[in-house]
């Protein structure tokens, strides 16, 4: 999940069964229906009986469904995210098609989504037209003539297009990225940040490892660059892509490490204008920013403060030349998918097949409504809501959240080795967090934003750029703590730490998350724990850095913080033991802050689900208890099937484990030992004195 990441069982006659020492039940014989609409809510055929809980929880609660589902030709992965996007899918198809149906203005967010939809869609025109739309852009990259004129290129390329706190996105194929909200060390003021970029592949590993599979992957990705440079008519594609992965090689080598990318602390760092001219020479600042429309911002977040003076001198040191194949290249990846077919589909052989292992392109059609919803988010959000999140389930979901957050503030009350002054202020910092439950309170303002129906090229930089300028038109003005960083139509969810808020789309408040129709051990197992993990961040390695009002400050007692860090210490090295491909390890250090989300939050929902009950026994359900359904719903959130290409990806730079390892967090947690009758010597056992307790 996100800064990040079970249906109905027919009624039967529950027969009880002994699996591996814990007494648990199934139905025989009956179907299991596809949509919500039962008590029980988990899926009994999901479940693999042979495995004992205690020794892979994760088989136990999805090992039906790993044996029977395939990943789609079209698919990296696939899984429980994957399910309730079908969801969100469908929806945005029947709206798209009813919208479709008749002529839209124009001027009206109808009518800038049809647009958008029927030029992306529309192949042979995007085919026919070929590299006209991309003229001027190439046009005047290759009339650059010194290094002002690229240090003003480079800035008109910036986009809002990174977000290092809410969603661990540091991905970017401009130089910089940028991102604008309150700085990490000035509250209540809204500061451009700057990140490192440049990148064509995902991040400096694929360039600098040493991983046989990797350097494979850089030799692909020199033939991709060939292959897009010959399509766009370039003279010397061979030479020109041998420049650019030379040039971007030392580029990653300018880079912050992942590991210290997702460290707030080295990038609590603020510089003047002055103080980021001198700090990082030879780029042209002044042309770079003007062009950036950032020429008035007195002050900057350096959150890539050890990157960007490297990046600035190898602007003042590396050949114009190469500079202009980088960006010329760049330009056309970003805008790939409305250029004509051999870039389209080169870039599916690399972005797809070679880094993701997917055989097959998502269909046009598909690949339209998906590049509409994410153009034009709030356009297509209000529209998805008004149609398919309906009023109760919102303020079922608001209750729950409201039961979680007093949860949470119970347990941190209950701690008996915090210091009184770190315990006030984490009651401040869990009791004032904003939450937003489906969508925001206000939509943006298409209205400058030109969208037609005939040029996908211009459309795409149109909307990118409005983004953009939405982005730094907040510089310098009071941080708004309900701003939504995710559009209602995602299936997600996300802490916003600097905001103290958290944002819980309508597109993931569906089954196999969320059930209106289901026993509340199961939504409080499932939902409620994405909402207890989401609440976590705001005190996982990184979140408890961060105060009430959004300021990077210790606020813990050195010996309050030390055990913390000692708790951190231990998950880390459980989630190190786990070894998805041979040789390939989980990195606990990279995922701890996934990981302390996932414990806490999880303690959290089920200390919820309990204060729920009133005092009062939950029921069972055809044979299962409500421990049982409870821990077996978050279990099967987290089914996860991925190719090896997009594992091994995921482990080399996602903050987030792989969702097999996520689910058997359970072992923390004392209530699942019970709820499974799990004993020494099984494999996932865990002496009390050794079970991770965060928060």
């Amino acid at each position: 999940m996100v800064r990040s990441p079970l249906l109905l069982a027919a009624s039967a006659l529950a027969l009880t069964l002994s699996v591996g020492g814990c007494k648990v039940s199934t139905t025989e014989d009956k179907p299991v229906a596809a949509a919500s609409g039962g008590a029980l809510g988990i899926k009994p055929e999901a479940l693999d009986k042979s495995v004992a809980p205690g020794d892979d929880f994760y088989a136990f609660t999805n090992g039906g469904w790993m044996k029977s589902t395939e990943i789609p030709a079209d698919r990296s992965s696939i899984g429980a995210f994957y399910i309730a996007d079908q969801v969100r899918e469908k929806n945005t198809r029947e709206l798209f098609d009813n919208l479709l149906k008749s002529d839209q203005d124009a001027n009206s967010n109808e009518g800038r989504i049809a647009n958008y939809y029927k030029a992306y869609l529309n192949t042979d025109a995007i085919d026919k037209t070929g590299m006209a739309p991309a003229k001027v852009d190439l046009d005047a990259i290759a009339a650059i003539a010194d290094k002002k004129a690229l240090s003003a290129a480079i800035g008109s390329s910036l986009r809002a297009d990174v977000d290092p706190l809410n969603s661990t996105n540091f991905q970017t194929g401009n130089l910089f990225g940028i991102f604008v909200t309150q700085g990490l060390n000035t509250p209540g003021e809204t500061l451009p940040y700057i990140l490192q970029g440049g990148l064509g592949m995902p991040e400096r590993e694929y360039y600098l490892s040493a991983d046989g599979k990797m350097a494979d992957l850089r030799g692909k990705y020199q033939t991709y660059i060939q292959s897009v440079l010959q399509a766009a008519g370039y003279l010397d594609p061979a030479g020109a892509a041998g420049r650019i992965v030379a040039l971007e090689t030392k580029i990653a080598q300018a880079h912050a490490s992942r590991e210290e990318s997702e460290d707030f602390s080295k990038a609590a760092k603020v510089w003047t204008r002055a103080e980021l001219e001198k700090n990082a020479p030879g780029i042209d600042w002044t042309a770079l920013l003007d062009a950036a429309q950032l020429g008035g911002a007195p002050k900057f977040q350096a959150y890539h403060s050890t990157a960007i003076p490297k990046l600035a001198a190898l602007v003042g040191s590396e050949p114009l030349d190469a500079w202009k194949d980088w960006l010329a290249f760049q330009t056309l990846n970003a805008q790939a998918n409305v250029l004509p077919k051999p870039i389209r589909d080169a870039s599916f052989a690399f972005k797809g097949t070679a880094l993701q292992g997917t055989p097959q392109q998502r269909p046009r059609d598909i690949q339209a409504l998906n590049a509409t919803s994410n153009a034009l988010r709030d356009a297509v959000g209000k529209a998805y809501v008004d149609k398919y999140f309906p009023a109760s389930a919102k303020a079922e979901v608001q209750q729950m959240v409201d039961r979680i957050k007093a949860a949470f503030a119970k347990r941190v009350e209950a701690l008996d080795w915090m210091a009184p002054s770190t315990k006030q202020e984490a009651l401040a910092k869990v009791k004032s967090i904003v939450v937003g439950v489906g969508y925001p309170d206000s939509w943006r303002d298409y209205g400058a934003v030109t969208i037609t129906p005939d040029n996908a090229y211009a459309n795409a930089k149109a909307a990118s750029l409005a983004e953009y300028r939405h982005q730094i038109a907040k510089i310098g003005k009071p941080m708004d703590r309900a701003e939504w960083w995710m559009p209602p139509q995602l299936v997600n969810a996300v802490n916003l730490p600097v905001q103290n808020a958290l944002n819980f789309p309508a597109a993931i408040l569906v089954a196999p998350f969320f059930d209106p129709n289901a026993d509340p051990a199961y939504n409080y197992g499932a939902i409620g724990s994405v909402i207890g993990h989401e609440i976590s961040h705001s005190f996982d390695n990184n979140g408890a850095l961060f105060d009430s009002t959004g300021k990077l400050r210790n606020w813990w007692t050195p010996q309050d913080f030390a055990r913390f860090q000692k708790a951190g210490d231990a998950l880390a090295k459980q989630f190190d033991a786990y070894e998805p491909l041979p040789g390939l390890h989980v990195n606990g250090k990279l995922t701890l802050g996934e990981n302390i989300a996932d414990v806490a939050g999880l303690a959290a929902a089920y200390q919820a689900y309990q204060d729920s009950l009133g005092g009062k026994p939950g029921p069972t359900i055809d044979g299962f208890t409500p421990d049982q359904r409870f821990f077996i719903a978050y279990g099967q959130a987290w089914a996860t099937k991925m190719r090896e290409e997009t594992l091994r990806g995921r482990i080399a730079t996602d903050g987030h484990a792989p969702g097999q390892y996520r689910a058997q967090t359970v072992r923390n947690l004392d209530p699942w030992y019970g709820a499974f009758d799990v004993k020494p010597g099984q494999k996932l056992y865990l002496k009390p004195e050794e079970r991770v307790k965060v928060w």
